[in-house]
């Protein structure tokens, strides 16, 4: 009985001793916390490593006196475009304000204040309204648009002719079902270098039926007064 009993006394030693030596050998005395990530080989960056944040989401930041913006045009019919102007979302499928055809956005080219943005359904809609919509655009806005699905069905000679005096050089060449992105600006009196276009070709086409969406991200300059 004697014997038992110093049994049960010397065992629950010998497990805290058992306990403290595999703490000692595989903790040091800083009792460092071991996290799940950690274990998994994801650590966390210092501040100092962490790659910053540009507006818009871009890949580089924008010098003083310039607008950050990002254009992107929508994939077939099924997921539509986006525009982003100085970090400020103006439209996408989240706000609920983009619609088949051009989607435009409108913006003060001093300030960045959005002023208007609109969808035209280029397919069955009445371009007149397209029309009335660009002939009222005042000199210094910024005009931002994307394409969804098809942009050039009701195209018409005088739509492509306000969009070239805005800077365009592909407007001419817009065909059914064609992806193109573009920003140009009222009285710019040179070509927008800011426009991307891409062909409904069967061929080289992404998607059935459609072309791959285009990206386009950059910085747009101030209009100083």
């Amino acid at each position: 009985m004697r014997v038992t009993g110093v049994i049960r006394c010397v065992l629950p030693l010998i497990m805290l001793l058992g306990t403290w030596f595999i703490v000692e050998t595989y903790f040091d005395q800083r009792w460092k916390v071991i996290s799940l990530r950690s274990w998994l080989g994801v650590t966390n960056k210092p501040r100092s490593q962490q790659l910053p944040r540009h507006k818009c989401g871009n890949e580089k930041s924008c010098p003083q006196n310039y607008f950050a913006f990002k254009i992107i045009s929508g994939a077939a019919n099924v997921v539509g475009p986006s525009i982003c102007f100085d970090d400020i979302i103006l439209m996408s499928s989240v706000k609920n304000n983009i619609g088949r055809g051009l989607n435009i956005a409108l913006v003060n080219g001093t300030t960045g204040q959005l002023l208007k943005a609109d969808t035209f359904d280029m397919y069955s809609g009445d371009i007149n309204q397209l029309d009335t919509f660009l002939g009222e655009v005042k000199d210094g806005t910024v005009v931002l648009a994307a394409s969804y699905d098809d942009v050039a069905t009701k195209m018409n000679d005088k739509v492509r002719a306000h969009f070239m005096e805005l800077g365009s050089s592909h407007v001419k060449e817009l065909g059914f079902r064609d992806n193109w992105v573009f920003l140009g600006v009222k009285g710019l009196k040179n070509k927008s270098p800011f426009e991307q276009h891409i062909k409904n070709d069967k061929e080289t086409n992404k998607y059935d039926g459609w072309p791959e969406l285009l990206e386009m991200e950059g910085c747009a300059p101030r209009k100083m007064d």
